[in-house]
C-alpha cells in the first residue's frame, strides 16, 4: 500500500452481456479473456489488489467456478444494478482508491492505469480518468476514485443509466473536481474493446500475432497497426462507447440480425420501420394497452397494438384465464380438440351464407389455404388480387411481370427473388374502386378467382363490390374477400356485411384471437367442399389455444359491442389529427377504416415528419406512430393524455415546415418506407 491508502482494481464482469453474450469465457489460446485481462492488469506497480465483481445470476456460475479455480478473488452483486454492485464490491475489498476497468477490454496496460492512479495521487481532484476526452484506444479505458465518491455516487444516482453505467454521476456533478489524463496523439478512434463478435477476431488477431508473449505493451499495439492495418479493419465501422448510447432493446437487436435475416419475423415490427437506433424493439410484458419494454419503460401503445391482434387490448383477463385453464388440460394431443368444432359453428352462426370452415395460425396461411380451395374448385389457376394478402408464392407472383405490380398493395421495392418464374402470368393486380380494371381482367384472362380487401385505405365508391359480385356470379369465378385486418373491426364479423354484398370465401385473422394465434376461411359449402380433393393439412393447425382464444374473444367482443367502441375511438383519433393539422398549418391525408385511422404528411419530407412524430411522441411515453389499431383498451382517460402529448409534436413538424431546420430535433436517421434489405 501507499501512503496507508489501498488501491484495489474492480474489474465488472458478467457472461449475460447484451450484445456479445459469455464474452469474457471466450478463450484466446487456451485461456479466457477475463484471465488474460487480469493477468495483464497485474502488470501495474499502483494496485494492492484485483477483484472481480461479477453478479448472482446463475449464468455466472461459471465464471466464479475459474475464477475460483484460477485464485483470482471475485464478488458477487445485482446484475442490473452495476453501481450498487460495485459498491458492495469495494467495500468488501476494503479499498480506499477504486479503480475501475471493464471486463471486455483485455488489452488493458499497467503502464495506463499507473499513470492515471498516479495523476489522482497528485491530490486536488475526486475523479480521474482517460475517457473525458478520450485519447487513448477504446479498450484502455481506465478510471479512478474514491470510494467515498463511489458512496455518493450510489446514494445521488437514480436514472437508470447512472445505476448501469457506473459513473456518470461523478463525471456531471458540478461539484466534482475532475481531471483527465491524455496523450499527444488522438487514438480514440482505435477500437480495443470487446463488444462484438467483430471485436473478439480483432483482438485475437492481435494475440495470434504476438504469441506467446501477453504482456505487450500498449505502445507495441499501435506499432502493429503501422505496420499492418488490416489485421484492424474488422470493427472499424463500430462507434466508440455505442453500449452507452444505444438502449436495451437496440443491442439485442443488433445481436438479432447477426443470427436472424432481417433481424426478426416480421417486416412490420422491424425497428428500422419506426425509429431506426431508437425504437426498444422489444418487450419484456404487456397490458391493457401498455407495453414495457426491456429497461422497464412503460409506454402507452397509440399505434400497431401488436400489428392489429389485440382488439380487447393485450392481457386480457377473460381470454388469458381460457387459455391457461387449456394449458393446464394440455394444447396437444393425438385426438383432435372439440373446440375447433365450436368455433367453426360459431363462425358460420355470424355469417349465415358461410357453411364450412377451415382454421390456421397465421394470415399467409388462410390466404394460401383460400387460393388453394379457389383453384381446386374453379379448376382454373388465374388470380385478380386487390389489395395485401401476404408472403407466398401465389401472390408474389404478381411481381414476376412487373416487379412494381405490388407496390400499391404490398410494399414498394420488393423484388419476386426465390418465388418460381414459371407463376409468372397467374396472378393480376387491380386498383380499388377502379371496377373497369377488373372487367378488362376477366375479358382478357381466364380469371377464376378474385381476391380483395373489402375496404383499406378507402371505402367503395358507388356499387364498386355489388358489381364485382354480379360480374363473379355471371362468370362463375370465385369471389374471395381477405378479411384478416377488416374482420370484426366495424362489424361484428366481416366488413362485408356492413356493405351488403357476401363472398364465396373470406378469411379471418388478427383480431380473432386477441394475440393468439388463429385464422380462419370461412366459405360457401360447394366451394369448400373442394378443400377434401387437395392435400390442405397442418400439425399445429389442430392446436387448442388458438380455438379457445378465439370463442373468449368472440364472446367478449359480442357483450361489449367492441366494434362499436373501437371505431368510435378511430374517429375521435382521426378527428384530432384533422384539427392539430389545420391549426397548424400541416398537410395531412388521413384514410384506413373507422377503428384503423392512417396519417400520411404531405410533401417531400413525409418520411422525415413521420420520423420525427415517432421520435417526440415516444420521449412523451408513447408508442405513438401514424396509424393507430384501435382496442377497448384506448379508455377516454389515456386518449385525453394522448391528444394532450399530440399537440407540441404537431408544433414542431410546423416549425420545421416554416423553416426551422429539422436537423435541431431529429436525433438519428429517417425511418424505412417500403421494403428494404438491412446490411
Amino acid at each position: 500500500m501507499v501512503q496507508g491508502l489501498k488501491t484495489v482494481a474492480l474489474v465488472q464482469a458478467r457472461m449475460n452481456s447484451r450484445r456479445l453474450p459469455g464474452k469474457v469465457m471466450r478463450k484466446i489460446g487456451n485461456r479466457a479473456l477475463i484471465e488474460i485481462l487480469v493477468e495483464r492488469l497485474k502488470k501495474a506497480k499502483c494496485l494492492d489488489g484485483i477483484l472481480v465483481a461479477t453478479t448472482k445470476t446463475k449464468a455466472d456460475d461459471c465464471l466464479v467456478r475459474l475464477l475460483r479455480a484460477k485464485g483470482i478473488p471475485f464478488y458477487r452483486g445485482s446484475a442490473e444494478d452495476v453501481l450498487g454492485r460495485l459498491t458492495a464490491a469495494a467495500k468488501s475489498a476494503d479499498a480506499t482508491i477504486v479503480v475501475r476497468i471493464t471486463g471486455d477490454c483485455p488489452l488493458v496496460d499497467g503502464q495506463v492505469v499507473d499513470a492515471v492512479v498516479a495523476d489522482y495521487r497528485q491530490g486536488g481532484v475526486d475523479y480521474v480518468s482517460n475517457v473525458d476526452p478520450p485519447t487513448f484506444p477504446d479498450g484502455l479505458d481506465v478510471e479512478v476514485f474514491s470510494a467515498r465518491v463511489l458512496n455518493q455516487a450510489n446514494r445521488a444516482s437514480r436514472r437508470r443509466a447512472e445505476r448501469e453505467h457506473v459513473t456518470p454521476w461523478m463525471r456531471t456533478h458540478p461539484r466534482l473536481r475532475k481531471r483527465n489524463v491524455s496523450q499527444t496523439v488522438d487514438l480514440s478512434g482505435e477500437r480495443w474493446t470487446v463488444d462484438e463478435p467483430e471485436d473478439f477476431e480483432v483482438i485475437k488477431k492481435i494475440f495470434r500475432h504476438f504469441a506467446p508473449r501477453r504482456d505487450f505493451s500498449w505502445k507495441e499495439v499501435v506499432q502493429l497497426k503501422k505496420n499492418n492495418p488490416r489485421i484492424f479493419q474488422g470493427n472499424r465501422g463500430i462507434a466508440r462507447n455505442q453500449g452507452m448510447e444505444l438502449g436495451v432493446g437496440q443491442k439485442l437487436w443488433k445481436r438479432a440480425r447477426r443470427v436472424i435475416p432481417g433481424g426478426n419475423m416480421l417486416l412490420s415490427k422491424r425497428a428500422e420501420m419506426f425509429l431506426p437506433g431508437q425504437w426498444p424493439t422489444y418487450f419484456q410484458r404487456a397490458r391493457g394497452c401498455f407495453v414495457w419494454d426491456l429497461e422497464g419503460r412503460k409506454f402507452a401503445d397509440l399505434s400497431m397494438m401488436g400489428i392489429g391482434t389485440n382488439i380487447l387490448g393485450y392481457g386480457h383477463p377473460a381470454v388469458d384465464g381460457a387459455v391457461r385453464q387449456i394449458v393446464r388440460e394440455g394444447n396437444m394431443s393425438t385426438l383432435n380438440c372439440p373446440e375447433e368444432v365450436y368455433l367453426a359453428e360459431k363462425l358460420v352462426e355470424i355469417h349465415p351464407w358461410a357453411e364450412m370452415v377451415r382454421l390456421a395460425r397465421s394470415g399467409g396461411e388462410a390466404n394460401a389455404i383460400a387460393i388453394r380451395i379457389a383453384r381446386a374448385a374453379t379448376r382454373k389457376e388465374k388470380v385478380a388480387i386487390c389489395g395485401y394478402h401476404g408472403w407466398h408464392d401465389w401472390y408474389l407472383s404478381a411481381n414476376l411481370a412487373n416487379d412494381r405490380h405490388l407496390d400499391g398493395h404490398l410494399l414498394p421495392g420488393l423484388e419476386p427473388r426465390g418465388v418460381p418464374r414459371s407463376l409468372r402470368g397467374t396472378v393480376f393486380p387491380f386498383r380499388y374502386n377502379q371496377y373497369e380494371e377488373l372487367e378488362n381482367l376477366v375479358r382478357k384472362e381466364n380469371i377464376g378467382i378474385v381476391k380483395m380487401e373489402v375496404e383499406r385505405n378507402e371505402p367503395p365508391r358507388g356499387d364498386f363490390l355489388k358489381k364485382i359480385r354480379k360480374l363473379c356470379s355471371q362468370r362463375g369465378i370465385v369471389l374471395i374477400f381477405d378479411e384478416c385486418t377488416s374482420g370484426f373491426r366495424e362489424t361484428f364479423g366481416g366488413l362485408h356485411k356492413k356493405y351488403g354484398v357476401e363472398p364465396d370465401l373470406a378469411m379471418f385473422g388478427k383480431a380473432l384471437g386477441n394475440g393468439y394465434a388463429i385464422t380462419a376461411v370461412i366459405g360457401r359449402r360447394s366451394v369448400m367442399e373442394a378443400a377434401q380433393t387437395s392435400f390442405i393439412s397442418s400439425t399445429f393447425w389442430t392446436e387448442r389455444i388458438g380455438p379457445t382464444a378465439a370463442l373468449r374473444c368472440l364472446k367478449v367482443m359480442e357483450k361489449e359491442r367492441a366494434w362499436e367502441q373501437i371505431s368510435a375511438t378511430g374517429r375521435l383519433i382521426r378527428t384530432t389529427w384533422e384539427k392539430l393539422a389545420k391549426e397548424h398549418g400541416l398537410g395531412i391525408h388521413v384514410s384506413g377504416l373507422a377503428p384503423l385511422p392512417a396519417m400520411t404528411f404531405l410533401g417531400p419530407r413525409a418520411l422525415l415528419y413521420k420520423t420525427l412524430f415517432i421520435q417526440e411522441m415516444l420521449k412523451r411515453g408513447y408508442l405513438g406512430t401514424p396509424t393507430v389499431y384501435a382496442c377497448l383498451a384506448h379508455t377516454p382517460k389515456i386518449l385525453r393524455s394522448y391528444f394532450e402529448a399530440l399537440e407540441p409534436v404537431f408544433r414542431i413538424i410546423a416549425e420545421c415546415e416554416n423553416g426551422r431546420d429539422p436537423g435541431e430535433f431529429l436525433q438519428g436517421p429517417v425511418c424505412h418506407a417500403g421494403f428494404q434489405r438491412l446490411n
